[in-house]
C-alpha cells in the first residue's frame, strides 16, 4: 500500500516519489499549476521540442536531490531522515513562484518582488495547509538551518536544480553540446566543514559543466531571435497595461487573473498588504496569455492588435546584437520609420521596439565557490584547481547589446 509513486521521466527514467509529504506535495494544486507553465519561456520559437514544464524540471531536480542525499550518506556524512525528506520537499518546490513565461513577468505586470519571494509565500501557505510539516523544508530553502550544506545542494553554483535543467534543456532543445555528466558530479560530492566540495576525480566533469552552462545561455537561453521573441511578449503587456489604466481606451480582454495583473500595479509591498493577490498570481499560467493575445490580435488599438499578432503568428522583432549601444540618432530613425509605416504617433512606436543590455558572467568568483578537495585534503577553487580553465575568462562579464524593433 505504501509503494512509491513511479514516474516515468525521459531524461532520468524512473522517478520514485515517496508516499506521504513528498507525493502530497507533487499532488498539490500549486505544484500541479507549474505543469501549465513552460520551463524555457519562448525558447520553442527557435527550438520548437523545448515544451517541457516547470512541473519536470521540478520532479527532475527532486530526483537529483534523492540521488546526492544517497551518495552523501554512503560517504559518512549524517543525514537525517527527516532532514533528507525536507531538503526533498525544498527542491520540489523551489519553482513554485515562477509566472507565466518564466521570467518575462518579473519586470512586467508584476515589479520588485523576485520569483524566489513568491515561491517562499506559496511554501509559507502549503506549510499552513500541511499543518506545519514544511516548516523544516521552508527553514533550510531560507538558509536558516544549521546544516548549511543542504541549502547549498538547493541553491549555489553546483546545486540540483542548475544540475537538472541544463541535462533537461539541452535534451529538449537538441543541443546536445549541453549534455553534462550530472550523474558523475553528484557521485563526487562530498562535505567538509559544513560545506559542498567535489572529490578531485570529478574535476573534467565539473570543466564540462562550467563550459556547457556558458553554452547554453549565448545558444538557448540569450539566443537572439528567443530574446526578439520575448520583447514582442514584454511590450505587449505593457501596452495592454497602459490601456488597463487609460479610461478613455477600451479595456483589453483578460481572464480575471491576468485583468487584476494590468488593472493594479502590483509590487512587493502590494503581496503584503493584498491577500488577494497571491491567490489571483496562482491562478495565472501560460494559457491565460496565449488565450488573450487571440483577442487583442482583434483589439481597436492598432499597437496592441499588431503585437498579439506578431506573438501568436510568429513575426519576431529583428533583433541585432550590438557590442556597443545603438546610437540615439540610431534609434530615432528606427522609431519614425516604424511611425510612418504604421500610421501612429513616435510615442506609441515606442512599444514596437526594444534595446535591452545582456550581461551574463560563466562563473562568478565572489559568488558561492566551487571546492575541489583533493586526497591529501587540501581544497582549492576550482579556478585555482583546473588546468583549462582560466579564472579571468570564466569571471569575465560579457555584455551584449540587444537593440529587436518591428521589421516593416
Amino acid at each position: 500500500m505504501n509503494d512509491p509513486k513511479i514516474i516515468n521521466d525521459p531524461v532520468f527514467g524512473f522517478i520514485k516519489i515517496p508516499r506521504g509529504l513528498l507525493y502530497d506535495i507533487v499532488c498539490h494544486q500549486l505544484m500541479q499549476r507549474l505543469n501549465r507553465i513552460n520551463q524555457l519561456g519562448l525558447a520553442s520559437v527557435v527550438y520548437p521540442g523545448a515544451r517541457h514544464t516547470r512541473f519536470q524540471h521540478s520532479l527532475g531536480a527532486f530526483h537529483l536531490m534523492s540521488e546526492a542525499i544517497l551518495s552523501l550518506q554512503q560517504k559518512g556524512q549524517f543525514i537525517f531522515d527527516s532532514e533528507a525528506e525536507a531538503v526533498e520537499a525544498a527542491i520540489l518546490m523551489h519553482d513554485i513562484g515562477h509566472g507565466p513565461f518564466s521570467h518575462v513577468l518579473e519586470d512586467t505586470l508584476i515589479s520588485g518582488i523576485s520569483h524566489e519571494e513568491l515561491s517562499l509565500m506559496m511554501m509559507e501557505q502549503m506549510n499552513r495547509e500541511m499543518g506545519g510539516q514544511l516548516s523544516l523544508a521552508i527553514s533550510i530553502f531560507k538558509d536558516e538551518y544549521p546544516k548549511r550544506f543542504l541549502h547549498q545542494l538547493i541553491s549555489s553554483q553546483l546545486d540540483m536544480d542548475r544540475l537538472d535543467y541544463l541535462r533537461r534543456d539541452s535534451f529538449f532543445t537538441g543541443v546536445t553540446e549541453g549534455n553534462i555528466g550530472s550523474a558523475r558530479i553528484i557521485k563526487m560530492l562530498n562535505v567538509v566543514d559544513d560545506r559542498l566540495v567535489v572529490e578531485q576525480k570529478g574535476i573534467y566533469s565539473l570543466e564540462n559543466y562550467l563550459t556547457t552552462r556558458r553554452l547554453m545561455y549565448w545558444q538557448v537561453y540569450l539566443h537572439k531571435t528567443a530574446v526578439g521573441y520575448e520583447k514582442i511578449l514584454v511590450n505587449m503587456l505593457r501596452r495592454a497595461k497602459y490601456l488597463a489604466h487609460n479610461s478613455s481606451a477600451p479595456k483589453p480582454f483578460a481572464s480575471p487573473a491576468l485583468a487584476y495583473f494590468l488593472e493594479n500595479n502590483v509590487d512587493a509591498e502590494w503581496f503584503n498588504n493584498h491577500e488577494e493577490a497571491l491567490l489571483r498570481y496562482e491562478e495565472l499560467d501560460d494559457s491565460d496569455l496565449w488565450c488573450a493575445m487571440k483577442a487583442w490580435r482583434h483589439s481597436s488599438d492598432k499597437v496592441l492588435s499588431t503585437l498579439a499578432a506578431d506573438m501568436l503568428d510568429r513575426r519576431i522583432f529583428k533583433v541585432e546584437v550590438l557590442d556597443e549601444p545603438p546610437t540615439e540618432e540610431r534609434i530615432a530613425q528606427i522609431r519614425a520609420q516604424i511611425a510612418q509605416s504604421m500610421d501612429i504617433d513616435e510615442q506609441e512606436a515606442d512599444y514596437l521596439m526594444s534595446l535591452n543590455t545582456i550581461q551574463k558572467d560563466m562563473y562568478s568568483v565572489d559568488d558561492d565557490s566551487i571546492d575541489i578537495l583533493y586526497k591529501d585534503g587540501t581544497i582549492r577553487d576550482i579556478t585555482n584547481a583546473s588546468e583549462i580553465l582560466n579564472v579571468a575568462l570564466l569571471s569575465k562579464k560579457i555584455r551584449k547589446y540587444y537593440f529587436c524593433y518591428q521589421r516593416i
